[in-house]
């Protein structure tokens, strides 16, 4: 759908300099979504690995961060291959919701209720990042963190448009529950994309 260089604005790398491979197509659907436009992969024109690795190429940071939509939806085992080659590191951004393909060095798995993760990605996430837009998404993390690793890293993240109501409650969450860090949308604060 769209690349861009820019800073990753939420999750444990946030503040890093990173390359954005948004792939169009997303069955999940989230009504939150802020970029519904990703969702049909059919309404963007394709564009060759080669293109992609190049333009990624001629910024000077080193990761690249593989998002949608549902970047699993496609296979991204020669993207991420090519990626590699050229000294990239690979993290993705999914819900989970397909199988994992492509070498990746991180992974962010942001469950949804509308369509649940796959088993066998739990064991293999190096962040949970769960979105709360009711307080019930509260319990639902807690359940979420138990199929996880004890490795993986914990994110509580108030959806952006509950996040001044939500916030307070999930800064107490945190503090009761110390393994959990709160995750914040930096991008939209500092108005980047």
């Amino acid at each position: 759908m769209e690349a861009f260089y820019t800073l990753q604005g939420e999750g444990v790398f946030m503040g890093h300099a990173a390359y954005f491979i948004r792939l169009g197509g997303c069955d999940v659907g989230c009504f939150w979504c802020d970029v519904k436009e990703s969702w049909d992969k059919e309404a963007h024109p394709k564009q060759s690995i080669s293109q992609i690795v190049k333009e990624a190429s001629s910024f000077p940071a080193r990761l690249v961060v593989i998002t949608g939509g549902e970047p699993l939806m496609h296979d991204l085992e020669e993207l991420t291959t090519a990626l590699k080659k050229e000294g990239f590191s690979v993290h993705i951004e999914t819900s989970g919701a397909h199988p994992l393909s492509g070498t990746l060095d991180w992974i962010t798995l942001s469950p949804k209720r509308f369509k649940k993760p796959l088993p066998a990605i739990y064991e293999k996430a190096h962040e949970l990042k769960m979105v709360v837009y009711t307080l019930s998404d509260l319990e639902w993390a807690q359940k979420e963190a138990k199929k996880v690793s004890d490795s993986c890293k914990l994110l509580i993240q108030p959806e952006w448009s509950k996040s001044s109501k939500n916030l307070p409650i999930l800064i107490e969450f945190v503090k009761e529950n110390p393994r959990w860090q709160v995750s914040l949308q930096t991008h939209k604060f500092m108005d980047i994309p």
